[in-house]
């Protein structure tokens, strides 16, 4: 057959027109209207890892895992690490942005024995992941908005586990609307996001200090030496589980990767915005975690054990009293908010990539583009389905709730290290884009995939040793029988995907054979010579 890439005609030296050629270039046609600018990819990556919003959910993880020792290097650490997977996301991202990257790269990559199984489970541990990310950022906002109810009743009022789930419910539908307006809608509500952050970061990192009372404020000697643990994990493997609270923070990197067919100049774009979103994050973290540690008092365990139910809060309203602690706890309710429109869509695109590509159960109805809105609407609502139902974990009690938390990590970070791995030890020439490491690239990615492997690791652990039904970690659980699944489904006699996935699909011509995979149309994505001829491409 024909092997020449086919390019969707338009206005080739328009931006516009390059990026639906590099489009066509992988195999796709442009559905998606590229209203995205570059600062507004940014802030989509940016205002969906949401740090205060993500901290104030995550610091029950902290405070009893190393405490201020866990905020500061704690934190420090996962910034370095992070960076790194951050460098080799864009790096990908760069050579080819497309809204399904992280499979599609998996495919490209993997060894051909094994490139259809690891991309099926790459694509949906990706969507895992972000439907994860999602019910728990819906569920931190309902906690936070119950929270501050408390507050408001001076502790008078504790919320119901069924009441908190009638308010995450209400918060999904009224996300899940959001989410569904139109490309050029939600990229021009970037920048007000974006704002709506970075002030409430710079707010908060000044206002903090500047308002609590003697009693509560820290010396350096206790801040960068003083351990809290209120676990019974010997000290050295505490810490380390209290790193699951910045690895879930920090894990916002491929939200931009899905938007790529969205963006304007999407080669430059997507990178740009992974890097500089990750890093930005990492060095407001600093202020905003030595703004905690140094204005939290040392009863760490009252602060946990405090009738608010939330321990931001409870630090908040050490430092601000009842009407300034209302005040901005508004604003970080709605900045966490924002994080799960943010979240909603990426992970609306990465399952209409996905279902673009058959890999999906009812794939023929979740592959549809709103002819109002231009978006994938059913996407959104199945998502938004699907993370209602995974919010049902909070009835099994706060272990299982915590799994949630630990979920996103563990389906995002199989997602990110797959395909990298896949990279490092292909046999095909690695053709960068625009954004490249250079001699870095290599060891940048072996770094990457042995920190994520640590960090799959270190969430899989349950707070105590010797946990029972009530204490243990049902991370491995949640995610074991997912994952489980998932292959269960992929070799399941005569209608597993083992006997009609073929990965990425193309349509770049819709009157093409629609069961043509990118590998046997576009050259960019697979050429059989190459593998064959032990790496030598004799079609150059």
């Amino acid at each position: 057959m024909d092997n020449a890439l086919h390019f969707v005609e338009g206005p080739g030296s328009s931006e516009e027109g390059k990026d639906e050629e590099l489009l066509a270039g992988l195999g796709y046609r442009q559905e998606f209207k590229r209203a995205f600018r570059p600062l507004e990819v940014f802030g989509i990556a940016f205002s969906l890892i949401g740090l205060i919003p993500s901290a104030a959910s995550t610091l029950v993880l902290f405070l009893p895992n190393g405490g201020s020792v866990a905020l500061v290097w704690g934190w420090t650490m996962c910034s370095v690490f992070a960076m790194t997977l951050a460098c080799a996301l864009a790096e990908l991202s760069s050579a080819a942005p497309t809204a399904g990257g992280l499979y599609f790269w998996t495919f490209k990559y993997a060894s051909w024995r094994w490139r259809y199984l690891l991309s099926w489970i790459v694509g949906y541990s990706n969507t895992m992941g972000l439907v994860a990310a999602m019910a728990a950022t819906e569920w931190g906002c309902a906690v936070q908005l119950m929270a501050a109810v408390s507050i408001g009743s001076n502790m008078a009022f504790t919320p119901t586990t069924v009441q908190l789930f009638g308010v995450f419910v209400a918060i999904f539908v009224v996300t899940a609307l959001t989410a569904s307006l139109a490309s050029a809608a939600i990229a021009r509500m970037q920048a007000a996001f974006t704002v709506l952050n970075l002030l409430l970061c710079i707010g908060f990192i000044v206002a903090v200090p500047a308002t609590t009372p003697s009693e509560f404020r820290n010396t350096a000697v206790y801040v960068f030496g003083h351990f809290s643990n209120l676990t019974t994990w010997p000290e050295g493997f505490t810490f380390v589980l209290g790193l699951v609270g910045p690895l879930w923070v920090l894990a916002g990197y491929d939200a931009p990767v899905h938007m790529s067919e969205e963006a304007s100049n999407a080669a430059t774009a997507v990178p740009a915005a992974i890097v500089s979103s990750l890093g930005t994050t990492a060095l407001l973290g600093f202020g905003v975690y030595f703004a905690v540690a140094f204005n939290m008092g040392t009863d760490i365990e009252t602060i946990m054990a405090s009738p608010i139910g939330q321990p931001m809060a409870t630090i908040l309203f050490n430092s601000f009293g009842t009407r300034g602690t209302l005040v901005i706890w508004s604003f970080i309710v709605v900045a966490q908010w924002i994080v799960g429109v943010n979240t909603l869509v990426a992970c609306s695109r990465q399952t209409f990539a996905f279902a673009r590509d058959g890999a999906l159960p009812l794939s023929r109805y979740l592959y549809h583009m709103n002819p109002y809105t231009q978006t994938p609407v059913n996407c959104v609502w199945a998502v938004s389905l699907a993370g209602l139902l995974l919010g049902l974990l909070a009835f099994a009690g706060p272990s299982a709730t915590n799994a949630i938390f630990s979920l996103t990590v563990v389906g995002l970070y199989i997602a990110y290290t797959i395909p990298i791995a896949s990279r490092l030890s292909s046999q095909r020439t690695w053709r960068p884009g625009p954004f490249s490491l250079g001699k870095l690239s290599v060891p940048i990615a072996v770094v990457a995939v042995l920190w994520n492997t640590l960090a799959i690791i270190i969430v899989m652990f349950p707070t105590n040793p010797g946990p029972d039904g009530e204490t243990m970690n049902y991370t491995v659980v949640v995610s074991g029988g997912w994952l489980s699944l998932c292959v269960v489904y992929y070799y399941f006699p005569k209608y597993g995907g083992v006997h009609w996935f073929k990965g990425p699909m193309a349509n770049i011509n819709a009157a093409e054979d629609m069961s043509e995979s990118v590998e046997e149309v576009v050259e960019l994505v697979s050429d059989e010579k190459y593998a064959r001829e032990g790496g030598v491409n004799k079609a150059e």
